[in-house]
């Protein structure tokens, strides 16, 4: 069962683990197991996808109860009036904070996304970060005696493709075990270290106004496990 973070008569929200699919994708055929269809099955009834999180991204995934709903909801998002918060673990010290402003082209899928157009711009993408915690443990994961980490809270403005995930390793400072844009040398350390490794992404909070009364919710999802040992991996203590 997954854990529910919230829940009314409009929307569900839940704390979606890393490695689930939010729904059905023609690239992972095998997979039986999907958000939506286990919040539906949990709770008795339909949901209708209103956002969307990466498959090894865990944290706060949000749904209507309606088709109405969905699109009061989509509404929101789509007048940014949804305020999203990341957590994620990254190579290298980032000091301090700032705003990633990179815009970037969507990444297709020769599968999933075969049937977009050709024409593939660079879109806006900002990200505001913050550095909550840094460390460094006496590894040679790469060609330095030791290694250095960041915990980082991250804002996107924007909802593109990746865009967190980007926006980091085009700082170099990539997301521990991402598979897509990480350093190679530090997924298979972290591979070889933890059973439970996964990407170091998690979204933890969701703020936006209720699509009927307008009141704001805040909607927080704590740390899995799997999250919580790569912080201990990399001698980081998530201040509460």
């Amino acid at each position: 069962m997954l854990q529910i973070l919230y829940q009314d008569a409009w929307m569900v929200a839940v704390n979606k683990p890393s490695g689930l699919l939010v729904h059905r994708s023609m690239i992972d055929r095998h997979e039986t197991q999907f958000a939506m269809q286990m919040v539906r099955d949990q709770i008795g009834q339909r949901v209708y996808p209103v956002h969307r999180l990466d498959r090894p991204t865990s944290g706060v995934l949000l749904m209507a109860l309606s088709s109405h709903g969905a699109k009061l909801i989509s509404a929101i998002i789509e007048a940014r009036k949804v305020a999203k918060t990341y957590l994620a673990i990254c190579r290298g010290h980032l000091n301090d904070e700032g705003v990633i402003d990179h815009p970037l082209s969507e990444n297709l899928d020769k599968i999933a996304d075969r049937h977009k157009s050709g024409h593939n711009l660079p879109k806006d993408a900002i990200t505001a970060y913050r550095c909550i915690e840094q460390s460094e443990i006496p590894v040679a994961i790469n060609r330095y005696p030791s290694s250095r980490f960041s915990l980082l809270q991250l804002n996107p403005v924007h909802g593109r493709k990746h865009q967190i995930r980007r926006h980091l390793a085009h700082l170099r400072h990539p997301i521990l075990c991402d598979v897509n844009y990480g350093d190679n040398k530090y997924n298979r350390y972290f591979k070889a270290q933890l059973a439970d490794a996964r990407l170091a992404l998690h979204a933890s909070r969701l703020e936006l106004p209720h699509p009927i009364n307008g009141q704001m919710l805040t909607i927080d999802a704590p740390l899995d496990n799997s999250f919580k040992h790569l912080l201990n991996a990399v001698n980081i203590e998530y201040p509460r």
